[in-house]
Protein backbone atom coordinates (compact mmCIF):
# COMPACT_ATOMS: atom_id res chain seq x y z
CA UNK A 1 0.00 0.00 0.00
CA UNK A 2 1.70 3.34 -1.57
CA UNK A 3 1.52 6.17 1.30
CA UNK A 4 -0.57 9.48 0.20
CA UNK A 5 -0.37 11.22 2.83
CA UNK A 6 2.48 11.69 5.26
CA UNK A 7 1.85 12.64 9.09
CA UNK A 8 2.22 16.62 8.38
CA UNK A 9 -0.21 16.34 5.57
CA UNK A 10 -2.64 14.53 8.34
CA UNK A 11 -2.29 17.15 10.60
CA UNK A 12 -2.88 19.48 8.83
CA UNK A 13 -6.19 17.90 6.74
CA UNK A 14 -7.56 16.75 10.47
CA UNK A 15 -7.38 20.64 11.50
CA UNK A 16 -8.93 21.74 8.81
CA UNK A 17 -11.90 19.32 8.85
CA UNK A 18 -12.22 18.38 12.48
CA UNK A 19 -11.19 21.39 14.30
CA UNK A 20 -12.86 20.71 16.98
CA UNK A 21 -10.36 17.63 17.81
CA UNK A 22 -7.00 19.32 16.13
CA UNK A 23 -5.66 20.10 19.93
CA UNK A 24 -6.38 16.58 20.79
CA UNK A 25 -4.46 14.53 18.62
CA UNK A 26 -0.80 14.61 17.03
CA UNK A 27 -0.41 12.25 14.16
CA UNK A 28 3.35 10.85 15.28
CA UNK A 29 4.27 8.60 12.30
CA UNK A 30 2.90 7.28 9.16
CA UNK A 31 4.67 3.96 8.42
CA UNK A 32 4.39 1.26 5.71
CA UNK A 33 1.36 -0.86 7.80
CA UNK A 34 -0.97 2.17 9.00
CA UNK A 35 0.19 5.42 11.72
CA UNK A 36 0.83 6.11 14.75
CA UNK A 37 -1.33 8.61 16.89
CA UNK A 38 -1.07 10.80 20.60
CA UNK A 39 -4.36 11.40 22.24
CA UNK A 40 -2.90 14.58 24.33
CA UNK A 41 -4.97 13.38 27.34
CA UNK A 42 -6.43 16.75 28.89
CA UNK A 43 -9.45 16.53 31.95
CA UNK A 44 -12.17 15.81 29.29
CA UNK A 45 -10.73 12.57 28.85
CA UNK A 46 -10.55 11.65 32.01
CA UNK A 47 -13.00 9.78 34.26
CA UNK A 48 -13.71 9.34 37.95
CA UNK A 49 -10.91 8.11 39.78
CA UNK A 50 -8.47 9.61 37.37
CA UNK A 51 -7.96 7.12 34.50
CA UNK A 52 -8.57 7.88 30.89
CA UNK A 53 -12.35 7.20 30.11
CA UNK A 54 -13.65 4.90 27.53
CA UNK A 55 -14.86 7.02 24.98
CA UNK A 56 -11.46 9.07 25.08
CA UNK A 57 -9.85 5.62 24.16
CA UNK A 58 -12.71 4.81 21.32
CA UNK A 59 -12.04 8.38 19.91
CA UNK A 60 -8.20 7.68 19.61
CA UNK A 61 -8.88 4.21 17.94
CA UNK A 62 -11.69 5.54 15.42
CA UNK A 63 -9.34 8.66 14.89
CA UNK A 64 -6.37 6.45 14.35
CA UNK A 65 -7.72 4.46 12.00
CA UNK A 66 -9.67 7.19 9.65
CA UNK A 67 -6.60 8.80 9.24
CA UNK A 68 -4.51 5.14 8.49
CA UNK A 69 -6.82 4.45 5.78
CA UNK A 70 -6.45 8.53 4.37
CA UNK A 71 -2.88 8.34 4.30
CA UNK A 72 -3.34 5.40 1.76
CA UNK A 73 -5.91 7.07 0.06
CA UNK A 74 -5.44 10.99 -0.33
CA UNK A 75 -7.88 13.34 1.59
CA UNK A 76 -11.58 11.79 1.67
CA UNK A 77 -13.22 13.22 4.46
CA UNK A 78 -16.56 11.07 3.70
CA UNK A 79 -15.13 8.00 4.84
CA UNK A 80 -16.70 6.43 7.73
CA UNK A 81 -16.57 3.45 10.61
CA UNK A 82 -18.78 1.17 9.59
CA UNK A 83 -17.56 -1.58 12.40
CA UNK A 84 -16.22 -1.51 15.60
CA UNK A 85 -15.31 -3.88 18.26
CA UNK A 86 -12.94 -2.76 21.34
CA UNK A 87 -11.73 -4.51 24.44
CA UNK A 88 -10.62 -2.64 27.93
CA UNK A 89 -7.72 -4.55 28.95
CA UNK A 90 -6.41 -2.31 31.46
CA UNK A 91 -6.58 1.12 33.16
CA UNK A 92 -4.45 3.73 31.25
CA UNK A 93 -1.91 5.31 33.62
CA UNK A 94 -2.96 8.70 35.29
CA UNK A 95 -1.52 11.77 33.58
CA UNK A 96 -0.05 10.02 30.69
CA UNK A 97 -1.19 10.23 27.21
CA UNK A 98 -2.13 7.50 25.26
CA UNK A 99 -0.43 6.36 21.67
CA UNK A 100 -2.27 4.18 19.36
CA UNK A 101 -0.57 2.18 16.68
CA UNK A 102 -2.84 1.80 13.74
CA UNK A 103 -2.30 -1.22 11.43
CA UNK A 104 -3.83 -1.63 7.95
CA UNK A 105 -4.96 -5.45 6.97
CA UNK A 106 -6.54 -5.03 3.83
CA UNK A 107 -7.23 -2.03 2.18
CA UNK A 108 -10.35 -2.60 -0.55
CA UNK A 109 -11.92 -0.87 -3.38
CA UNK A 110 -14.98 -0.10 -0.96
CA UNK A 111 -13.92 -1.05 2.60
CA UNK A 112 -10.72 -1.17 5.14
CA UNK A 113 -9.82 -3.53 7.68
CA UNK A 114 -7.45 -2.93 10.46
CA UNK A 115 -6.33 -2.96 14.14
CA UNK A 116 -5.32 -0.67 17.31
CA UNK A 117 -3.25 -1.29 20.18
CA UNK A 118 -3.46 2.05 22.76
CA UNK A 119 -0.87 1.79 24.97
CA UNK A 120 -0.33 4.17 28.04
CA UNK A 121 3.45 6.63 26.73
CA UNK A 122 5.61 4.95 27.91
CA UNK A 123 4.56 1.62 28.78
CA UNK A 124 4.97 -1.31 26.71
CA UNK A 125 1.18 -2.98 27.56
CA UNK A 126 -1.44 -2.32 25.65
CA UNK A 127 -4.58 -0.96 27.65
CA UNK A 128 -6.65 -1.14 24.90
CA UNK A 129 -7.36 -3.17 21.41
CA UNK A 130 -9.82 -2.21 18.63
CA UNK A 131 -10.63 -4.02 15.33
CA UNK A 132 -12.44 -1.60 12.74
CA UNK A 133 -13.76 -1.29 9.47
CA UNK A 134 -14.46 1.55 7.44
CA UNK A 135 -16.26 2.69 4.33
CA UNK A 136 -14.18 4.20 1.27
CA UNK A 137 -16.10 6.68 -0.72
CA UNK A 138 -16.46 6.36 -4.10
CA UNK A 139 -14.13 8.23 -6.41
Amino acid sequence: MDVRMNAAQLQVFLAAEFPQVRDDFVIEAVTQTGVTVRLVTRDQHLRPGGTVSGPAMFGLADVAMYLAVLSRIGPAALAVTTNCSIDFMRKPAAGVDLICHAVLHKLGRVLAVGDCLIYSDWNDKPVARASLTYSIPPK
